[in-house]
């Protein structure tokens, strides 16, 4: 399909349905719905002659390495040439041997062989002497006036409110940072015997979802979630992303490792085949991989919503349930694995080669998922 993108782990499994299998170039391409151009550049680099091209890429990027290393290295020397000891000077002192130099050699680069901070570099050269730091001097002389006369007790945010009366205007937090650095703080009381209760329950998000399965139109509700499929060699992990509209399995990854890694990987496939996924709620369990900072991240920077059932409920996540529930009964129940890289393409087969494409769903009124959703989009065109 124009203009799609593909993870590097679908370019090796579609290499597989080749080299492997035995399938043509053609008939691979009209399968997956890609060029026969794309497909002959996958096997180039992916295929029997991957080795060779990596070789030759290493080869490249280990010389375009060692003349940037170089020409660093040469730099770095030259650069405390005239310098007069300037590693022991005082960083005003650093700053001015900085300018006296910017025309022949990086600033980023100087400022690391000085080990001086680049912003710090700039802020000088705008205001040598900080009005930040003249405004601080100048609260902190009634920071500590209100302290002493509260008898040491004060702490920053009775403090505040002493400071917002006497008519300045600053907020708590730079009062609590001016005291930090004063080493005055208030007066706590006596230590308390540690109690343990139970707390709230964590949320980390909302239940946008709440077990509406129907939705009117792709790309406005996707599901996600992880199951084992065991082979001789241990354990392999699929992490899937479906379109509940057409119940289209958009996003999968595939790995030895249930981490967070796993579940980034199918979401990013699932963002570069929908590219107009603005505002699409994400809903999974309270997994360790939906719960962590890089896939809240992940769901941030790509305008997505996450959406999360509470702990222990898992009829939101029926759909994703479902589909492990089909692939388990109809493909991996039927083989035995000797390796994971087996299981992977067959996983892959029934994913991009059947079940996508071909096999019928009744929430489609017996249409594949991909027809289902072909047939939507054709209906927009005419309307």
């Amino acid at each position: 399909m124009a203009g799609e993108r593909y993870t590097q782990e679908f370019k090796i499994a579609a290499v597989k349905q080749i080299t492997q299998e035995g399938h043509s170039i053609p008939d691979v391409a009209r399968r997956l719905g890609i060029t026969t151009k794309s497909l002959y550049n996958w096997r180039t680099r992916y295929g029997d002659n991957a080795p060779e091209y990596e070789a030759n890429q290493a080869q490249e990027g280990e010389l375009k390495r060692l003349k940037a290393e170089l020409k660093r290295v040469t730099q770095e020397r030259d650069i405390l040439k005239g310098g007069r000891r300037v590693l022991c000077k005082r960083v005003e002192e650093k700053y001015t041997f900085i300018k006296s130099r910017n025309d022949r050699f990086p600033v980023t680069l100087m400022c690391k062989v000085l080990k001086v901070h680049r912003s710090g570099y700039y802020a000088w050269l705008r205001d040598p002497q900080c009005q930040r730091k003249k405004d601080d001097a100048y609260l902190l002389g009634y920071v500590k006036q209100f302290w002493l006369e509260s008898g040491g007790v004060y702490g920053y945010r009775k403090i505040t409110k002493d400071m917002k009366v006497l008519g300045e205007t600053c907020g708590r937090n730079r009062i609590l940072r001016l005291m930090k650095g004063a080493g005055i703080s208030a007066q706590r009381g006596y230590k308390r015997r540690a109690s343990y209760k139970s707390g709230e329950i964590s949320m980390v998000a909302e239940n946008h979802l709440n077990r509406e399965f129907s939705v009117p139109k792709p790309n406005l509700a996707w599901v996600t979630d992880i199951t084992y499929i065991r082979t001789h060699e241990g354990w392999l992990f699929l992490a899937v992303v479906l379109d509940l509209y057409s119940r289209s399995v958009i996003g999968w990854s595939m790995s030895d490792r249930i981490n967070t890694d796993l579940a980034l990987g199918a979401l990013t496939m699932a963002c570069w085949r929908r590219r107009d996924h603005a505002g699409v709620v994400v809903h999974s369990d309270q997994g360790c991989q939906y719960t962590s900072y890089e896939w809240r991240s992940m769901l941030k920077a790509n305008g997505l919503k996450a959406s999360m059932s509470r702990r222990g409920n898992c009829h939101d996540n029926a759909c994703a349930e479902s589909f492990f529930s089909l692939l388990k009964k109809e493909r991996i129940r039927r083989r035995t694995y000797p390796t994971r890289e087996t299981a992977k393409s067959d996983e892959f087969n029934y994913i991009e080669l059947f079940y996508n494409p071909t096999r019928r769903h009744g929430n489609n009124g017996d249409l594949s998922p991909m027809e289902f959703e072909n047939n939507y989009f054709r209906n927009q065109a005419g309307v």
